[in-house]
C-alpha cells in the first residue's frame, strides 16, 4: 500500500465501520439536546449542524431541542438582572420569562435554524405552542432533602402534555425540527421547562430510537473524575444517593432516565466539546460518552 493511500483506505473504512449503523437506525427518530460549549464555539456550532444533517440525509429522523442558558444569563446581565438557581432549576419572574421566550424562541434558534439550513438541510423552528406541541403547568418543585418542602421557581413549568403531530408532519416532509423548550399553560402563559426534560418527554412520546444529550463532559463522572460508560437504573440512583450526581447534571440524568425506562432504547450523555461528537457516538464503534440502559 503507498503511503498517499493510506488516507483513503482510511476513510472507506470508516464508512464500511458506519454502515450497520445506519442500516440499524434507518427510519428511526432520534431525539439530541443541544447544549453547552457546542453552541458557542463556531467550530463545533458547524460540525453539530454537518452532523445532523448527515444523519437526515442517510435516512434518519434528527429532531434538535435546545437550551440557552449562557445566553440567557448574557441578556440578563444586560438588562442589569442576576439569574438565579434552585436544585439545578431557573428561577423564572415575569421579566426572565419575557427574556427566556425572546432569547430561547428567537435569536438561539433561529441561530441554530440557520446553520443547519447552510450545512444543507432543512430545518424550521417550533416552541411549544406550535401546534399545541408542549402544554405545561406551574412546577411546585419538591426539596430534594425534605419532600415535605416546595420551592416556588417561578415561571418554570412541568410538562403536562406533549402533542407530536406537528413534529411528525415536518419528519415526514423531510425537515428537521429545532424546538425550544417553552411550554404554555390553560390561560395561555408561558413556561420555561429545562431543555433535557423537553427532550426526554419528547423521546418517549415519539418512541425515539436514541436520546443523546450534549453537554460539557466527557459524560458522567465517578468522585475520581473517571468516566461512567454503561449505566443502569439501579446505579444511577446509588449515585444520586451519594452525590455523585448533583447540580446541573441532575435534570439531565432524571430525564435520561425517565426516557430509558419508558421506551426509548438507549440514552446517551456526550461530551459536546468534542468536534462531529454526534456522529462519533451513533456511527461509530467508539462511543464518546455514557450511555444509559433501563436496566
Amino acid at each position: 500500500m503507498t503511503e498517499s493511500a493510506t488516507p483513503k483506505h482510511e476513510a472507506a473504512r470508516i464508512l464500511v465501520e458506519a454502515m450497520p449503523y445506519i442500516r440499524r437506525y434507518y427510519g428511526r427518530t432520534l431525539v439530541v439536546k443541544y447544549g453547552g460549549n457546542a453552541m458557542v464555539d463556531p467550530q463545533l456550532q458547524a460540525a453539530f449542524a454537518q452532523d445532523v444533517v448527515l444523519l437526515k440525509l442517510v435516512g434518519m429522523n434528527p429532531i434538535v431541542v435546545h437550551g440557552g442558558g449562557p445566553q440567557i444569563d448574557q441578556a440578563l446581565d444586560r438588562l442589569g438582572k442576576k439569574g438565579t438557581f434552585i436544585q439545578g432549576m431557573r428561577v423564572t419572574d415575569k421579566e426572565t420569562m419575557d427574556v427566556v421566550e425572546w432569547v430561547l424562541g428567537g435569536e438561539v434558534q433561529q441561530d441554530i435554524v440557520g446553520l443547519i439550513n447552510h450545512a444543507g438541510g432543512k430545518a424550521v423552528g417550533l416552541t411549544g405552542r406550535d401546534g399545541g406541541l408542549i402544554r405545561a403547568r406551574k412546577l411546585l418543585m419538591k426539596d430534594m432533602k425534605d419532600p415535605n418542602v416546595t420551592h416556588d421557581v417561578g415561571q418554570v413549568g412541568e410538562i403536562e402534555k406533549i402533542d407530536p403531530s406537528v413534529v411528525k408532519a415536518l419528519q415526514d416532509d423531510q425537515f428537521i425540527p429545532v424546538i425550544s423548550p417553552i411550554g404554555f399553560g390553560d390561560d395561555n402563559e408561558s413556561y420555561n421547562i429545562n431543555a433535557d426534560l423537553v427532550a426526554g418527554k419528547l423521546a418517549e412520546v415519539l418512541k425515539a430510537e436514541k436520546l443523546v444529550l450534549l453537554t460539557n463532559t466527557p459524560g458522567v463522572l465517578d468522585k475520581n473524575g473517571n468516566l461512567l460508560t454503561g449505566l443502569t437504573s439501579k446505579r444511577i440512583d446509588e449515585l444520586f444517593e451519594d452525590g455523585t450526581i448533583s447540580g446541573g447534571m441532575l435534570p439531565k440524568i432524571s430525564s435520561a432516565l425517565e426516557a430509558a425506562k419508558s421506551g426509548v432504547n438507549s440514552v446517551h450523555i456526550i461530551d459536546g466539546r468534542v468536534p462531529h461528537a454526534l456522529l462519533l457516538e451513533i456511527l461509530t464503534d467508539s462511543g464518546v460518552g455514557t450511555m444509559i440502559r433501563s436496566h
